[in-house]
């Protein structure tokens, strides 16, 4: 259960985090650079990498997308792992996108080319794990960098985001590969056409006035770094 202490509530298990995900809206899954981040609630009784569903924040990262679709994970605050609901997620988008489609942002010079390859191995599939994008867009053990970044990229401006993950087993357990989709597959049109009459500046006026309500004393330029990549 969620626990009051000293003003804020305390995360004991899953579904208190996902109660207070949907009251803050978004997440990042590290300290959050002393922005903001969930993390700073939680209890005692969470503890990262034992793989027990209910207190294993890393388990929960799977968790939000094999049950729910109303939040998103994926690289997408300080090039690291954030969570960011359907009710935000249009702001986020208005502000990292701008308006601008994939093909914009090629053309703008703003995506580079390595970038495009990976993204178009991505669209072509509805979901598909990290090895088979590897293999499909035929990228080199030398490519392992510039992959990397480029992946990291593409979350960032929220083309691409994370859907699942792929086991090599049937049992579900060991090791498992990361599955990613297009943004557009992830989330239905409703929330597009919503970033579509959202302009950036409104945008970015509403996730910041969000962030000073979660912490009044956040830095500025931490903050606008948060919201914008």
């Amino acid at each position: 259960m969620l626990v009051k202490g000293g003003g804020t509530m305390t995360i004991c298990h899953f579904k208190d985090f996902i109660d207070a995900l949907l009251q803050t809206g978004f997440t990042p899954l590290g300290s959050g650079e002393g922005i903001f981040s969930l993390s700073s609630r939680y209890g005692e009784q969470i503890i990262p990498h034992t793989e027990k569903p209910d207190t294993d924040p890393w388990e929960w990262r799977m968790r939000v997308l094999e049950e729910r679709n109303d939040i998103a994970y994926g690289k997408v605050f300080y090039r690291k792992g954030g969570l960011i609901t359907r009710q935000w997620y249009p702001y986020f988008l208005a502000a990292r996108r701008g308006g601008m489609t994939f093909e914009d942002a090629y053309s703008d010079g703003t995506i580079g080319y390595f970038e495009k390859r990976v993204y178009e191995v991505i669209r072509a599939q509805a979901c598909v794990p990290l090895p088979i994008i590897k293999q499909l867009g035929r990228f080199s053990r030398e490519d392992t960098s510039r992959f990397d970044r480029a992946l990291i990229e593409l979350q960032m401006r929220m083309y691409v985001t994370i859907c699942g993950r792929q086991f090599i087993n049937e049992t579900r357990t060991g090791w498992s590969s990361t599955v990613l989709c297009t943004v557009e597959n992830f989330f239905d049109t409703e929330v597009f056409d919503k970033a579509d009459q959202i302009g950036r500046e409104e945008a970015v006026e509403e996730i910041t006035g969000h962030i000073y309500t979660l912490n009044p004393h956040a830095d500025r330029k931490r903050v606008q770094k948060l919201i914008l990549g």
